[in-house]
């Protein structure tokens, strides 16, 4: 009978153990891909002509100027607008590695996140001549 109960409860410690491991593991793994996006700022703003897009920190590009059609994607890395199927190759260490999209919806500007940002989506609306600015993170001023 004690034998069963050690067993037990031996059993039960190792599967916490494990739960605890495999959580910890997650949130390092978290915290060390935040730890390695670059910094990159970019401000959008919305104009009589579309969109105007201004880079001030991590971007080869200081300004982007385009229109957008509804509901229609346009691909951006740190080099500027781009093909999801074309991203250039070249890395500079001096640039944030990031590739996002933007797409402007019924209710204002969607942004996706694929690479080198923390976050996977973000949506806002724009008013004319309203400004917003991101970085890596999110939504900031």
């Amino acid at each position: 009978m004690k034998i069963k109960t050690t067993f037990k409860s031996l059993l039960t410690k190792s599967i916490i153990a494990v739960i605890l491991l495999t959580l910890s593991s997650e949130i390092m793994a978290q915290e060390k891909s935040s730890s390695d996006l670059k910094n990159f700022k970019i401000t959008i703003e919305k104009t009589d002509n579309g969109l105007k897009m201004h880079s001030s920190e991590g971007s080869a590009w200081i300004n982007l100027n385009f229109n957008l059609v509804y509901n229609k994607p346009q691909a951006i890395d740190e080099y500027g607008m781009t093909q999801l199927g074309k991203v250039s190759s070249n890395k500079d260490s001096k640039l944030a590695d990031y590739l996002i999209t933007i797409t402007k919806t019924k209710d204002g500007i969607s942004l996706t996140g694929i690479e080198g940002t923390a976050w996977k989506e973000l949506s806002f609306t724009l008013s004319k001549n309203g400004k917003q600015m991101i970085d890596q993170f999110g939504m900031t001023e």
